[in-house]
């Protein structure tokens, strides 16, 4: 999230997360100081200058009303239950994200429940993450990416659950890629007699690979679980060594959800967080009692994986967080502060889920005015045949303006009027235009866009945002007046070569 200020020299506000994992659901509350940090002269730049944990959730089971639905109704209990022993009001959140992760993103509900704790959890906007967002927002929550800028190299940090372990490589600060395995503490379940309860799907065609039949109602040894463990940390640490990526057995690639990472630098450093981070901790279990000690293989797991780190000669270094590092990082990757020249109709706010379309302008391109007409009606075209047009929505797609050294004033006549001819041409039924600027040009462009727009489209323009094609914006309403709260939603980095 950013947060657009315009006048005010300093502010506090209140953000929330929620987590809601495969087989946990937490939530924190923070404080954010926002401060100016640009020269008196300057345009007015605004950043978050403090961060202040003031409440974390106990670590609650995931409510489910069956196999493939989440309780709602509960879940929302017990958020409002932690907002009381908190103490604070839903009318006190200003910004925040709500996160369905693992094997829950994929109930039959998953979508109706974020929006719908979302409204209930105050006037913010919804950020949900798919597996490699969620590999990132992990990794920056165990403190990943920081280590790797501190040590100049590679980091990669493994976020394991009950259901998917998420992987991002972080190379002197920036994210290289993510990849996503099916490795998890309740993908295989068990009473303390060794009797399987249930085998998740997502497992059964890597179990089958690698040689194990398993039924639902049948006796394992505590060996066998072991073999099985064993067999998951090996594959999925091979998917994540460089010199083995062209090497990974068919099985191993039955672990693997989405695709492979096909360009990993040497890893210096691993962590480990989620639940399974948590148990590493935890004394390990040498019988099948203590193994089922949740229902599930995560503490025979979580130490198995410690095991083969140490045999493999691999630097396990401790995470800064582990069971709350999805929902930390959510909030540090959801409130940023950015912008100072704006245009838009505070009545027109909120505005959430709007796809983006990324315009692919050059500096040879603006001053061109055939070549600028035929990029722009191109990315229009593109735009309403990917996007279902949902008569409801006021603003059927941004339009993003790439950061380029000079914009001069006809260019900026040329592309108000290109863009404007073109939105009513190719989505005629929006009354919203959303256009981000990554220069500090959104005052200018706005007031030209709405001189050749009249009243229809009404125009939001914004700046110092920058978003890439496939995301989603959210435009939350101001913040006192002075704030406008800004989320990109950045669903999944497909290939492993997103930054």
């Amino acid at each position: 999230m950013r947060v657009l200020e315009i006048r005010s020299e300093e502010r506090w506000i209140t953000s929330v997360g929620i987590d809601i994992g495969t087989s946990t659901t937490k939530m924190i509350i923070s404080r954010l100081r926002l401060a100016r940090t640009s020269g008196a002269l300057s345009l007015p730049r605004y950043d978050i200058v403090e961060r202040e944990l003031v409440y974390a959730s106990p670590i609650y089971s995931t409510p489910l009303k069956s196999a493939d639905e989440v309780d709602a109704e509960q879940i929302g209990k017990l958020l409002a239950a932690d907002y009381a022993r908190a103490g604070v009001q839903v009318s006190d959140l200003k910004s925040g994200a709500v996160i369905i992760t693992g094997e829950t993103a994929n109930k039959a509900n998953a979508r109706q429940i974020v929006h719908l704790l979302a409204e209930r959890s105050g006037d913010f906007v919804v950020a949900t993450a798919g597996p490699d967002l969620e590999g990132l927002l992990a990794g920056k929550g165990a403190g990943a990416e920081q280590r790797s800028r501190q040590i100049h190299g590679a980091v990669v940090n493994v976020d394991i659950g009950g259901g998917t372990a998420n992987a991002a490589v972080f190379q002197r600060g920036k994210l290289v890629g993510t990849m996503t395995f099916h490795v998890g503490g309740r993908l295989i379940q068990i009473d303390g007699r060794g009797r399987l309860t249930s085998i998740s799907e997502s497992l059964r065609p890597w179990l089958e690979a690698s040689g194990y039949r398993l039924e639902v109602g049948q006796q394992v040894s505590y060996e066998w679980l072991k073999q099985i463990c064993s067999g998951m940390c090996r594959d999925m640490m091979e998917s994540l060594n460089p010199l083995k990526v062209d090497l990974i057995k068919d099985a191993a690639r039955k672990l693997v959800l989405g695709q492979l990472l096909r360009s990993i630098p040497p890893i210096e450093e691993w962590m480990i967080s989620g639940g399974i981070g948590r148990l590493m901790s935890q004394p390990k279990p040498t019988t099948l009692e203590q193994t089922a000690a949740y229902g599930d293989l995560g503490p025979l797991l979580a130490h198995t994986i410690q095991e083969s780190f140490e045999a493999a000669q691999l630097h396990l270094t401790q995470a800064e967080e582990t069971v709350r590092a999805t929902v930390i990082g959510a909030g540090m990757q959801s409130t940023e502060i950015s912008g100072a020249t704006v245009h838009l109709d505070e009545s027109l706010l909120p505005i959430r889920n709007v796809p983006v379309m990324k315009l692919e302008l050059s500096a040879e391109v603006v001053e061109q005015p055939e070549l600028l007409e035929q990029t722009i009606v191109q990315a229009m075209s593109t735009a309403s045949s990917l996007y279902e047009r949902d008569e409801a929505a006021s603003a059927s797609v941004a339009l993003a303006l790439p950061a380029l050294k000079h914009w001069s004033y006809i260019s900026l006549q040329n592309i108000s009027a290109l863009l404007v001819d073109g939105y009513r041409r190719y989505f005629p039924a929006s009354s919203v235009m959303v256009v981000i600027c990554a220069n500090d040009i959104a005052k200018a462009l706005g007031q030209s866009l709405v001189r050749r727009s009249g009243e229809r489209p009404k125009i939001i323009c914004i700046d110092q945002i920058t978003v890439e094609h496939g995301d989603y914006i959210d435009l939350g309403e101001p913040i006192g007046g002075i704030m406008i709260p800004v989320v990109v939603k950045t669903l999944a980095f497909h290939g492993g070569n997103r930054r």
